[in-house]
């Protein structure tokens, strides 16, 4: 069983920044391409950015490319996500999710392990 604990969430203003972090507890870790999705009030989960299991290959929707920057510590089983230049449109749950062998996708039936979310909310 893989479980997902994602940190770092907040309160920020527009133009601020945020890390957040996921801690897997498996020891497969390097095995799992890793993503963050997003759900914002009365909108569907969307995918936010992903990694592959190397950390090698990232992969980021449209709207945050360029500000948001995915990144992996293998021997920590974690994956992070820096958001930077951050948007009020940027407010949401942020959750983390792992896709066992894959390669970074932007599905969300790819994933079979989910976090719980962690809240970022962006001021104008």
């Amino acid at each position: 069983q893989v479980q997902l604990v994602e940190s770092g969430g907040g309160l920020v203003q527009a133009g601020g920044s945020l890390r957040l972090s996921c801690a897997a507890s498996v020891r497969t870790f390097s095995r799992y391409a890793m993503g963050w999705f997003r759900q914002a009030p009365g909108k569907e989960r969307e995918f936010v950015a992903a990694i592959d299991w190397s950390g090698r290959k990232q992969y980021y929707a449209d709207s945050v490319k360029g500000r948001f920057i995915i990144s992996r510590d293998n021997a920590k089983n974690t994956v992070f996500i820096q958001m930077n230049s951050l948007k009020p449109e940027d407010t949401a749950v942020y959750y983390c999710a792992a896709d066992l062998w894959g390669g970074g996708a932007s599905g969300e039936s790819a994933y079979e392990h989910w976090g719980q979310g962690t809240q970022v909310t962006v001021s104008s």
